[in-house]
Parts: structure tokens; C-alpha cells; sequence
């Protein structure tokens, strides 16, 4: 991809190579739960907003340097644009990325369902073998709490305290951040139990007709 496909490039053209705020994936290893992979967990690429100042171009180049093929983005279109990056997910489609755009609101909590619609997803990616990250803003909250979720869906033993620990160390002290995401997680195994009993009632209504 051409240097003029990125957005903001004159922007970036303003900004001197050490004044660039750094770019940085978190890899989390799943063997904690049994499982061989690695899940990345990053800040938002190119974000301009603020004291942030990163290269759209180099954040996507540190992405496919590290063998990058899925991308999981949990931030709205109207994010994107405010932290200047509107074009982000066209740009990871270009770049050659599988693409899961699954947005949620900032310092909240998804729906369960559509929580658990993610981690069907991620896991498939991972089954899969594919190099997979996930990113919000910060990749703190969001990211840290569909992270933290997959732990708990990987290993029954696993404890909500635990798996905030384990974010924690990776991420630093503000992953899970809000005090709907912390009972969010508390709450997680409990309400995904009931879901996919209700799921499989569903199909089993379905079959019967």
C-alpha cells in the first residue's frame, strides 16, 4: 500500500519519528487456559487525539510485521473518526486483514449476546490458527474485558478476580475499568450458562416443528 492510502498522512508528516507516541501489542498467552495460542491485545492504530500522536502507516506495518491476519475493532465508526482514523477499517480490508468489526460502547459492557457472539469469533480465529488481535481506544477497557471473558469461556476453573489479574499484568492497571465491566465479568459465567441453555431450547423447538 502506497504511503497517500493512509488517512492523515499529511498529518504524520508533521510529526517527527521520536515524538511518535509508541505503539505496542500485548501478546496474552492462552496457555494459562490450556490452550498453544496468543491473543493480542493493542491500542487503537494511527490514533491522533489529545497528547496521542501515532503513525497510521507504521502501527499498520507493526501489525503485519508481527504476523497480524485478524483484527478484531470494538470501537464505533463515530470513534474512528474522532480519534482520527475514519478510514481505519477500510484500511485493514486493504491491508490484507480479516476484519471483525464488533463495536460497543466505551467504559461499557456488550450484551451478552453480543458478547457472546465475539468470543465465537475469537475462538474460531484462534482454532484457526490465525495471528489475532483485539483493540478499543486504549485497549484497556473493552479490549480487557472480552480478553478476560475468554479466559473464563476457556477454563472453568479460571476466577474473575484471576483473569482481571492476568489483563493486569499484560495490560497494566487500568484494564477493566469501569464498574459495569468488573460485574459484567463477575457475572459473565453465570449468564453465558443461561444463555446457551436457552440456545440450545431454541434449536431443540426448531427441530421439533
Amino acid at each position: 500500500m502506497r504511503t497517500n492510502d493512509f488517512d492523515s498522512s499529511s498529518d504524520e508528516d508533521d510529526v517527527r519519528e521520536e515524538d511518535l507516541t509508541p505503539f505496542h501489542i500485548s501478546w496474552l498467552p492462552l496457555s494459562v487456559v490450556g490452550s498453544s495460542q496468543f491473543l493480542g491485545i493493542c491500542p487503537l492504530p494511527g490514533c491522533k487525539y489529545k497528547d496521542i500522536r501515532r503513525s497510521l502507516q507504521r502501527d499498520i506495518e507493526e501489525l503485519q510485521s508481527q504476523g497480524v491476519q485478524d483484527v478484531f475493532v470494538f470501537c464505533s465508526r463515530a470513534e474512528l473518526c474522532k480519534y482520527r482514523v475514519p478510514s481505519l477499517l477500510e484500511l485493514y480490508v486493504q491491508s490484507g486483514f480479516r476484519l471483525h468489526h464488533r463495536p460497543f460502547t466505551d467504559g461499557d459492557a456488550p450484551d451478552l449476546q453480543l458478547c457472546c457472539s465475539i468470543l465465537e469469533e475469537l475462538r474460531h480465529s484462534l482454532d484457526q490458527n490465525r495471528r489475532t488481535v483485539i483493540h478499543c481506544y486504549g485497549g484497556l477497557g473493552r479490549s480487557g474485558l472480552i480478553a478476560a471473558c475468554l479466559l473464563l469461556q476457556l477454563s472453568l476453573t479460571m476466577s474473575p478476580n484471576k483473569a482481571i489479574e492476568i489483563l493486569r499484568e499484560h495490560r497494566g492497571g487500568g484494564a477493566i475499568q469501569t464498574v459495569k465491566q468488573y460485574n459484567f465479568l463477575h457475572e459473565f459465567r453465570e449468564k453465558f450458562v443461561l444463555y446457551q441453555a436457552s440456545r440450545e431450547e431454541s434449536s431443540e423447538r426448531s427441530v421439533s416443528r
